[in-house]
């Protein structure tokens, strides 16, 4: 029985130690697990902002592009009714060229 006494208190610390390991093991988990809660709200957060950020912009992209094209289109307007014969052999020359490109991987 002496050597049975000599390992209990042994034996009680082995336990008591592997008790505190495994609540510290639990109490990482849990901040792991929060932080890494914490981590993707930011992210998404960040995303959404950007997203949100794109939008803005892309709308105002779209109104100079827009304004643009309705420039584009009194310009070409204005130069058709000024040489009506030149435009249209225009027209013809780049319709000729792009059915060219578009037929020449066929062959």
């Amino acid at each position: 029985m002496a050597a049975n006494s000599s390992l209990n208190p042994a034996l009680d610390e082995a336990n008591s130690s592997a008790d505190h390991a495994r609540k510290s093991a639990a109490n990482a988990r849990a901040y792991f697990d929060s932080s890494i809660n914490e981590l993707a709200t930011r992210a998404e957060r960040a995303v959404q902002e950007g997203l949100a950020s794109l939008r803005s912009r892309s709308g105002d992209y779209a109104d100079i592009a827009g304004d643009r094209i309705d420039t584009a289109q009194r310009y070409v307007t204005a130069q058709v009714q000024e040489r009506p014969m030149t435009a249209t052999l225009a027209a013809l020359g780049l319709g000729v060229l792009v059915g060219f490109l578009l037929s020449g991987g066929r062959r």
